[in-house]
Parts: structure tokens; sequence; C-alpha cells
């Protein structure tokens, strides 16, 4: 079993564009590209885990959540990034739209997404990362039992100011490309 790197998409990978729903708007963070580069040289497996609760509101398909990726998943390639896997949670509980409309294990910082992932890519979680712009992406880190890292790009830089109870990102940096680095030159004791 390899270790991995679990990135959200939106505010971390990507510009956050608040409910993204045109393909044309995806644009990496400059560094992105490298960063997971980094990571997957140095062994781990990096994957996406996104809410994307647009579904569940009704302001785009699952088709378009895969497309989205699809697009992403071309983005990186160009630049010689690989993504081992994408898993995204369609669902809300204040949503509108039937069958996405519910509290489920895969929403974040719930832990069903790493699980999932863990399961088909046989990925050691315990040596694992989570990296996010948000509170839940460190939530999902310690809901999951893996290590959290926050950055400061999308939402991340107003978060970092205000912790909540409980939640504690092993570090927090700037950017993704901060991030593989800090995680490439942990001391083993963190990795």
């Amino acid at each position: 079993m390899r270790p991995a790197v679990f990135l959200d998409r939106d505010g971390t990978l990507i510009e956050e564009r608040g409910y993204l729903g045109r393909l044309e708007l995806i644009e990496l963070f400059p560094g992105s590209a490298q960063a997971i580069r980094l990571m997957k040289d140095a062994g781990y497996a990096v994957v996406i885990v996104t809410n994307q609760a647009g579904v569940a509101r009704g302001l785009f398909d699952e088709a378009f959540v895969q497309s989205a990726h699809a697009r992403l998943d071309s983005m990186l390639r160009e630049k010689g990034a690989l993504v081992d896997g994408y898993y995204y949670c369609p669902h809300h509980p204040d949503g509108s739209v039937d069958g996405y409309s519910l509290r489920c294990e895969c929403r974040k910082p719930a832990p069903g997404m790493v699980r999932q992932a863990a399961a088909d890519l046989d990925l050691d979680v315990a040596r694992s990362f989570v990296v996010g712009d948000k509170w839940l992406d460190i939530g999902l880190a310690t809901n999951a039992g893996a290590r959290g890292v926050l950055v400061r790009t999308g939402y991340g830089g107003g978060e970092d100011v205000r912790p909540p109870a409980g939640c504690e990102p092993v570090v927090i940096v700037d950017t993704l490309l901060d991030a593989a680095r800090w995680i490439l030159a942990a001391p083993a004791a963190v990795r």
C-alpha cells in the first residue's frame, strides 16, 4: 500500500469560481502541475476529493462534473502531471434535487471519498495527507486518519485566522506547491 495526497479541487488545485458551471472557467493555479509531479515522483498517489453540491442544488449534473474532471485531467496531462483518481460528492442536505438532497458519508468532512479511494487504489491513509483551502478539508483529514495541510489559496487566506475547535492542520502554507514541498521535506515522524 502506498501513501496518497488527497487534494481538494476548487481553491486548492484550480481557481475558486463558486459553483463552477462552465468548462472554460477551469484555471490551474500556478505550480499545481509541478506540485503533482513532485508528489508522484516521490511515490505518492494523487487523488482529487471534492464536494460538488451544485448537483444537489440543481446548478449542474453529474455529467458536467465528470466533464470538468476530464478537462482538468487533460490540462494536467499536458503539463506532465498525472492524477490517480477523481472522487466527488454530489450530495447536500439542503439540496433541491431528488436523490441528491441527503446526508451522506461522502460529503467532506465525512471520510467516505477517502475510504473509497483507499479501497479502489490500495492506499495507506495513515501515511497520507489531505490538502485543501477550507477547514472541512482538515476535518476530512482528521476523520479519515490522515494529516491535514491548509493552503491559503481559494478560501484559505481567510480560513487560516478562524480555526474551529479540534481542527488542527500539521502546517499552513501559501500554495499547493508549498504544500508539496513541505510534505516531501516533512520529518519521518510526520510522514
